[in-house]
């Protein structure tokens, strides 16, 4: 008989999958509205920039709050703020709405086009800041909530709904809402995180550490310094969230100007574009309830080579072939296997670190895996800007796809000897006998 997950568990199933419902309609309509705003590729490496940026500024402090303050409550504040700050965006986009229509008809930029992409950038910047604090301290609340040997199979399920409400339901329904007015789908937005708020409020227990309750606070300095010091001294972690920040930085190098791709390259509407983005959820939500027996048949080492391998030889598909289907059934394959390596690491990191620790420790991981997101955003942005002139405009387009793939490939070499199936049973189970680093 299966252990249940329990009602905690689905309480933040719950404010998940809503709040991923809004995320999913954001990833079309925030691409949309700076489009509208400007259509320069380094202008709008600006804009995903300022969201990015606080996970390279924000994320070591962030993983000192989660183990300092109440996790449940940080989450909760966190995603009211975001609420009132999207509330924030609808009144932008309302006040603005005639010279918006007016970009989307001509394709020519607003003449306030420097004040609107400050205020979006400042938005994006705030965002940003809240997220890295949320999403941070949201991973350490899983601990608390299942069993250590039900990680994999409560990860997978929320990341499923999550996937599937991002990726699948949120960007066509984004799409619609952008035809019907372009204020609606920020309005849903602002709406999600008030709902997930609320939710998440009611979770019952105690989410402070032992040492948050028991024991004087340290430094500030010095509590960030412990957890980066535990991450860089573990054998297994540290190349992990090496590995992970050049990928994710390449990854964001290509989705940066993703948006003129799909516009200029692959000539799609924004309904259109919402579709192609379902791959995420296609692929997502497959890899995230498959995760487990991929891993019992592959081991875990392999499979994270193996997704290496995936990861740089679909973005290179996609900048060489360029097609709206073929796109699609990369970004498929690509997320699927991005899904698996997430569970893997993930339960790893929640398994193997001791929970007063978990949040820095958390962060530190985070700050390499997304703060390199932060570069990868200006250099995509910049890529464009630069080789327009040399290459023309569509291979400036399809050209950090073909950088970020091959770059991929080759950052095998560096993963290939320093993670494995044997390194990471032997950290499991030094956790579980020493509460140590391995």
């Amino acid at each position: 008989m299966k252990k249940p997950l329990g009602p905690n568990y689905w309480k933040l199933w719950s404010a998940s999958a809503v709040s991923n419902l809004g995320d999913g309609v954001a990833v079309i309509a925030y691409p949309w509205l700076a489009s509208l705003i400007t259509r320069d590729g380094f202008k709008l490496g600006l804009v995903v920039l300022a969201g990015r940026l606080p996970w390279l500024l924000f994320s070591l402090p962030a993983g000192v709050l989660a183990d300092r303050f109440d996790r449940r409550r940080l989450v909760v504040v966190m995603d009211l703020f975001r609420a009132i700050l999207t509330a924030g965006v609808v009144a932008l986009v309302l006040a603005n709405t005639g010279v918006l229509d007016i970009a989307a008809e001509t394709g020519v930029t607003p003449s306030n086009e420097a004040f609107l992409l400050a205020a979006l950038i400042g938005a994006s910047f705030l965002f940003g800041v809240a997220e890295v604090v949320r999403d941070n301290t949201a991973q350490t609340l899983m601990p608390a909530l299942v069993e250590r040997d039900l990680l994999e199979t409560a990860n997978g399920r929320l990341w499923a709904a999550e996937l599937l409400m991002n990726q699948s339901v949120g960007p066509p329904l984004g799409g619609v809402l952008i035809g019907f007015a372009l204020v609606a789908p920020f309005v849903l937005h602002s709406a999600t995180f008030a709902i997930s708020a609320l939710v998440l409020a009611t979770l019952v227990g105690t989410f402070r550490t032992p040492v948050q309750a028991d024991a004087p606070r340290p430094a500030f300095r010095k509590d960030l310094a412990e957890g980066f010091r535990y991450l860089w001294s573990h054998p297994l972690l540290r190349p992990l969230a090496i590995t992970l920040g050049v990928v994710n930085g390449l990854t964001m190098m290509a989705q940066t100007t993703f948006v003129l791709f799909a516009q200029d390259v692959l000539a799609l509407s924004a309904a259109q574009f919402g579709l192609l983005t379902t791959s995420g959820a296609v692929g997502g939500v497959a890899g995230a309830l498959a995760a487990s027996k991929v891993t019992k048949r592959l081991r875990r080492g392999a499979t994270l080579y193996l997704a290496m391998v995936v990861f740089g030889v679909t973005q290179l598909i996609i900048g060489l072939f360029p097609d709206a289907i073929l796109a699609w059934t990369m970004m498929v394959i690509g997320i699927f296997f991005a899904m698996v390596w997430n569970v893997i690491t993930v339960s790893l990191r929640q398994r193997i670190i001791p929970d007063r620790l978990l949040g820095r420790v958390n962060s530190v991981y985070r700050f390499f895996g997304w703060g390199m997101m932060s570069l990868g955003a200006i250099l995509g942005g910049a890529l464009v800007s630069i080789s327009g002139p040399i290459v023309g405009r569509e291979w400036s387009l399809r050209l950090p796809f073909v950088v970020a793939g091959v770059v991929q490939i080759a950052m095998l070499l560096y993963a290939y000897p320093h993670f494995n199936t044997g390194r990471i049973e032997e950290a499991e189970r030094r956790s579980e006998t020493e509460g140590l680093p391995a």
